[in-house]
């Protein structure tokens, strides 16, 4: 198990500043809803070597991938995690967001209003389906908080949580599963890896009829994901850790995949960083390995793993729009969002979708 802080030296990107990577966004151009059928989102296909614009349907990947690709997917699944809930002696609401299980009935809670909620602190959720006891503040202003309840407290959060939908999504999901892949398995994130939300079960057995294959990684997202970035120069930022698994037989595909000379396309900047992050403790070379990660990839990383990248539009000044600029270059990326925008793409979680090679 490893904990890991992968940082690039400064002066790989000492003249670029958090401003850089500013764009204007159309409030109407943030998507509230998913597209239905999943795979109906548009495509937007970039080169990254030319910078070149194509415009397709998510369902075209078909056409546009080969045989022997492999497409990396973060199988996490997200934890209905907000809670709703009263506390026990003067009846006040509140509401937790459950962030990372520290021990079996310990959890780091997000809690609304702060103030309410000093240790010893009592709060009931669904009627009494569930109960916590404030056990630390911590200093960042976060709770450390135990739980009680009949079972798995992973059943009771099916019951009574709701999904952490992004601050910038604005409706309430009708249906939790949109804000799931197909193929989520492994509890524990606090947000979607968005860009495998395109995907349906059968566009993914059309892939694998074409021979395409699917190699699976974990890495829980952490609430992190949506922190603004505050520093000027973007080499200030610090990166938040997230817990990534990437398993042998994933390890093995990427190696035949390579050996053949054909393409490993990570889902999502999740997978990406899972690949990179694996790639930077091994010199170079994938392996199964499994720990923690706060990569962070901007403009003059030297990829070690991807060929191409699967992503959603992300928002301005945002570490993944600029882990975007380090895959497909800086000027390439910003005209992509600028060409994006004109021609009235959806951005963020239930948004379009942009498929770099």
């Amino acid at each position: 198990m490893h904990n890991q802080s992968i940082f690039l030296c400064k002066t790989e990107a000492k003249s670029m500043k958090t401003s850089d990577f500013y764009y204007e966004l159309p409030q109407e151009l943030i998507a509230q809803t998913p597209a239905e059928p999943r795979d109906h989102s548009r495509l937007m296909c970039v080169d990254r070597k030319t910078g070149a614009v194509a415009h397709r349907h998510f369902y075209d990947i078909v056409d546009l991938l080969e045989a022997g690709d492999l497409l990396v997917v973060n199988d996490s699944k997200v934890l209905p995690a907000r809670l709703y809930g009263t506390k026990e002696d003067t009846g006040a609401s509140v509401e937790f967001l459950l962030l990372q299980q520290k021990e079996n009935d310990c959890w780091e809670v997000l809690v609304k209003p702060g103030r309410r909620l000093r240790e010893g602190a009592r709060v009931r959720f669904g009627g009494g389906l569930l109960q916590a006891e404030i056990v630390k503040v911590l200093p960042d202003g976060n709770r450390l908080a135990r739980f009680s309840c009949e079972g798995s407290i992973f059943s009771v959060l099916e019951k009574i949580g709701e999904m952490p939908l992004p601050h910038y999504i604005t409706q309430k999901l009708a249906d939790k599963d949109r804000y799931q892949t197909v193929y989520a398995r492994e509890l524990g994130s606090a947000a979607a890896p968005t860009a495998g939300l395109h995907f349906t079960p059968e566009l993914m057995d059309r892939l694998r009829v074409k021979g395409v294959n699917f190699g699976y990684v974990t890495l829980h997202v952490g609430l992190g994901t949506f922190r603004p970035v505050k520093a000027e120069e973007i080499t200030d930022h610090h990166m938040h850790a997230e817990h990534y698994d990437l398993p042998q037989e994933t390890a093995a595909l990427i190696h035949r995949t390579k050996a053949a000379g054909k393409r490993v396309i990570a889902v999502g900047t999740t997978s990406c960083r899972t690949l990179e992050s694996v790639a930077a403790l091994h010199d170079g070379k994938i392996m199964a390995a499994e720990g923690y990660t706060d990569i962070f990839i901007y403009p003059g990383y030297r990829f070690q793993v991807l060929d191409g990248l699967i992503t959603n539009f992300h928002l301005p000044e945002s570490t993944l729009i600029m882990l975007v600029s380090a895959f497909m270059g800086y000027e390439h990326t910003m005209e992509a969002y600028r060409i994006a925008v004109e021609e009235k793409y959806r951005f963020y979680s239930f948004g379009d979708a942009m498929l770099i090679l």
